[in-house]
């Protein structure tokens, strides 16, 4: 596998969730999995009470080395490196406290310092947990938006777009999240046109498919059969897919989402364009469940993510599976070697 020029910057996530787990997990299996080099942003004292923690369960001592980016790569090889935040973080496996916030929001923050400035490869970001951000006074949906807002210029905030990804399968959901009522009124031919467009140029910039071909759903069920069960599929998605097939864009639809999931049909498609969040992500969590990555397109740096949450109840216990963050880490040196 390609290597990138630079670490991966992985960020903490929610402290008392399973981020940590996972990361030493990962990290413990490098050489037996050829993992590109990483460095986790967050708090030295945290990560290492949580080895002590998992350190009979996993079955081996774990290694810690403060370092900075630059020294990354070469710490990986003997420890877990780790490069510090400035936030200290607190929180015991599986309760978060006042600290899990600020620590989380501070790796975010750094990591996308860090890509912009060159001092990493990508970004791959452990899970968060919403609730406990919100009650500290977070404005956004979920990390998607933060990281487009991160990324922002004084000229724009970039549309993220968000993907969930497996050698099995690929979706984007249009409208994200939301509630279902809300996706029915964000969903419009625009946004529709502008998602479509930036997942057909990143499957051949970031994911080296010279013709892309993407499936796109209808909203309603069977495609609003031709109008008896709804007209957005005549009146917002085919004139959506008329400007896309201008453009040389192979789309394929409005397809009814309940037949375009079975193993025949993936295999017609690189990546399928849903209309809302539990449209695209209920079936790629079937059969994707341990493997699928998240990742962040439209963006002006990769991103990746395992896509699971923090699972509080498994924190600390070593039972996490580090299968996904695997995933992703591997996915992230992927796209940055194509990117370089």
């Amino acid at each position: 596998m390609a290597v990138p020029a630079k670490p991966l910057a992985l960020t903490l996530g929610e402290p008392a969730g399973i981020g940590p787990d996972i990361t030493i997990a990962a990290w413990l299996r490098r050489h037996e999995l050829g993992l590109p080099a990483f460095y986790l942003l967050g708090d030295e004292a945290l990560i290492a009470q949580r080895a002590k923690t998992l350190v009979t369960t996993l079955g081996a001592e774990i290694r810690i080395a403060a370092v900075s980016p630059g020294e990354a790569e070469t710490a990986f090889a003997e420890a877990l490196p780790v490069v510090a935040t400035g936030e200290r973080a607190t929180a015991a496996p599986g309760k978060p406290d006042a600290s899990s916030a600020p620590a989380a929001l501070a790796s975010i923050r750094q990591a996308v310092s860090d890509v912009r400035a060159g001092r990493a490869g990508a970004v791959v970001t452990n899970p968060i947990a919403k609730s406990v951000l919100y009650r500290a006074g977070f404005r956004h949906p979920g990390h998607t938006e933060f990281l487009a807002e991160l990324a922002a210029t004084d000229a724009s905030v970039p549309q993220p777009v968000m993907m969930l990804w497996s050698p099995r399968l690929a979706v984007v959901p249009v409208t994200i999240h939301v509630s279902l009522r809300e996706a029915l009124s964000q969903l419009t031919n625009e946004l529709i046109v502008s998602t479509v467009r930036i997942v057909a140029t990143e499957l051949t910039s970031r994911f080296g498919i010279a013709q892309p071909r993407i499936a796109i759903s209808g909203l309603n069920p069977h495609a609003g059969e031709d109008g008896s069960l709804g007209h957005e599929e005549q009146t917002v998605i085919a004139p959506a897919l008329n400007v896309l097939r201008n453009d040389g864009i192979d789309v394929r639809g409005p397809l009814p989402a309940d037949t375009m999931f079975h193993e025949a049909a993936r295999n017609t498609y690189d990546c399928a364009v849903c209309m809302y969040h539990d449209q695209a992500l209920i079936p790629i969590k079937t059969v994707a469940f341990d493997d699928a990555v998240n990742v962040t397109l439209g963006l002006p740096f990769i991103r990746t993510s395992p896509d699971h949450g923090t699972a509080f109840d498994i924190a600390g216990t070593g039972k996490a599976n580090p299968a996904s963050l695997i995933a992703a880490l591997k996915l992230a040196s992927r796209m940055a070697a194509a990117n370089s």
